[in-house]
């Protein structure tokens, strides 16, 4: 039973950095087959692919965001989490995190995802 669970806050100041981590738990974030992702979801808008990091620790990024996105990984607590810097009311969403055999905007059967988190730009 893999879960994935998101924490951080739920609101944000313009021009502020966004910190998120996910806990996982019921596999290794090291795990080679997989890619451990952020993905989100702006209001009344599609999934929006955000970040990875695979089990060996190769980075991808989104490329309209990787000037301002970095996704990192504690191998020790099972954890891995996203910065977004210099924030926006564009970057309101759900984030989700999950576990992806193939990164991208899409919700796979064998995928696993974590509930989401609801983060909110405002001043």
């Amino acid at each position: 039973q893999v879960q994935l669970q998101e924490s951080g806050p739920g609101l944000v100041k313009p021009s502020q950095t966004l910190s998120l981590t996910c806990a996982v738990s019921g596999d290794s974030i090291t795990t080679t087959h997989y890619y451990w992702s952020w993905i989100r979801q702006p209001p009344g808008q599609g999934l929006e692919w955000v970040a990875a990091i695979g089990g060996s620790g190769m980075t991808y990024y989104r490329p309209s965001l990787k000037s301002r996105t970095s996704i990192a990984r504690d191998t020790s607590k099972n954890q891995f989490t996203l910065q977004l810097t210099s924030v926006t009311p564009e970057d309101t969403a759900v984030y989700y995190c999950a576990r992806q055999s193939r990164f991208g905007a899409v919700r796979a059967a064998d995928d696993y995802w974590g509930q989401g988190t609801q983060v909110t730009v405002s001043s």
